[in-house]
């Protein structure tokens, strides 16, 4: 359950920092409702995860899927130009995550 309970949390960080930019920096009211939330469930989420996973584990992959995401949704989303270097570090804290979950 710790990690499904991580990559929820995870998921939601990516929801709050979304939400955060939508704000405007907290002039719009829904925007900073969802962001709240999300970032209270989000902590709630990694609190719990980290009941049974190392601290070093969970927060890097926590941190790790809302950077990433953030950097997806951006794009997606938001019409964030992706260069290469961009491209190459999302990449590079993607296998940063994988080999620490190997570890």
């Amino acid at each position: 359950m710790a990690w499904i309970f991580l990559f929820a949390a995870g998921l939601l960080e990516i929801v709050w920092a979304f939400a955060m930019k939508e704000s405007h920096g907290f002039t719009r009211f829904v925007p900073t409702l969802v962001m709240l939330a999300a970032m209270v469930a989000s902590f709630g989420l990694l609190s719990l995860s980290m009941r049974t996973l190392p601290l070093g584990t969970s927060y890097m992959i926590w941190t790790g899927i809302g950077a990433v995401g953030a950097f997806v949704v951006g794009y997606w989303f938001l019409g964030e130009t992706v260069s290469v270097q961009r491209a190459v570090a999302a990449l590079l804290i993607v296998a940063g995550i994988v080999t620490m979950k190997l570890a």
